[in-house]
């Protein structure tokens, strides 16, 4: 694959057509089920025998866990809590598709490097909001974009800029996390193409190769460092769009 962009590309495996709309089944698809199968297998080791003194794989499953609750906790409050297996559901899913996607084989797809992908996740935790923050508040939930206090003309100005500002954040959330894996999967795809090209000098691969390949393992470090930070950084925006519903101001 020459072209950097073509690791993206949606291939159909199985073409499945319902109802006159296209449903098959494609590479996405795969890593997607991939992904929800490495979760299953994960948590089902890790609670499957739950011990007093937990072992390795429940002290990993229960620590993702706790993470997510204390965070739930610190940004939302007790009432939190009860959107915890949500919360956790998105991050953890998140996690393994972005990780996922770093195995250095050539068939290997992040199906998070698809906005469609990360608009669905997106658009989940934005009804969601939503029906919590009308079902806990009523029609009282659009004070959120109303200043208290303000005169009417300031009053539907700000109103306007939040209402427009909150449905944005579907989008913001959904281009954020597709943005930087697309961008993390483009630079290690064009420094490695550097090491193939450069490490073919006849009788000088290591003077020519050796610093783009020294780049490659330090990028592929970054860029799983990211894959993490990207899924946290997603549920804890989900968080906190969760205490404005719950919360209001």
């Amino acid at each position: 694959m020459a072209n950097p962009m073509q690791q993206f590309s949606v291939e159909t495996i199985k073409p499945l057509e319902v109802a006159g709309y296209d449903v098959s089944f494609t590479n996405s698809s795969l890593w997607m089920f991939l992904a929800l199968a490495a979760i299953s297998v994960f948590l089902f080791v890790g609670t499957a025998r739950p011990q007093l003194v937990p072992g390795r794989w429940q002290a990993a499953t229960e620590y993702l866990y706790d993470f997510i609750r204390k965070m739930l906790d610190e940004n939302v409050g007790p009432e939190g809590r009860r959107y915890a297996p949500l919360i956790f559901s998105i991050f953890i899913f998140v996690l393994a598709c972005n990780l996922l996607g770093m195995i250095p084989w050539v068939g290997s797809f992040t199906p998070t490097s698809h906005v469609t992908v990360t608009f669905g996740l997106a658009m989940i935790v934005f009804v969601t909001v939503c029906v919590v923050g009308v079902w806990r508040h009523g029609l009282h939930f659009m004070t959120l974009f109303w200043p208290k206090g303000a005169n009417p003309f300031l009053g539907a100005f700000v109103f306007s800029i939040e209402f427009l500002s909150f449905l944005m954040r579907p989008f913001t959330l959904a281009i954020r996390l597709f943005a930087n894996m697309t961008a993390g999967h483009v630079m290690l795809k064009v420094f490695g193409t550097f090491v193939v090209t450069l490490g073919s000098f006849g009788a000088l691969p290591y003077v020519f190769g050796i610093l783009p390949l020294a780049v490659v393992v330090a990028l592929t470090a970054l860029e799983v460092l990211i894959a993490v930070v990207q899924a946290y950084v997603f549920a804890l925006l989900a968080s906190l769009y969760l205490n404005d519903a719950v919360n209001l101001h």
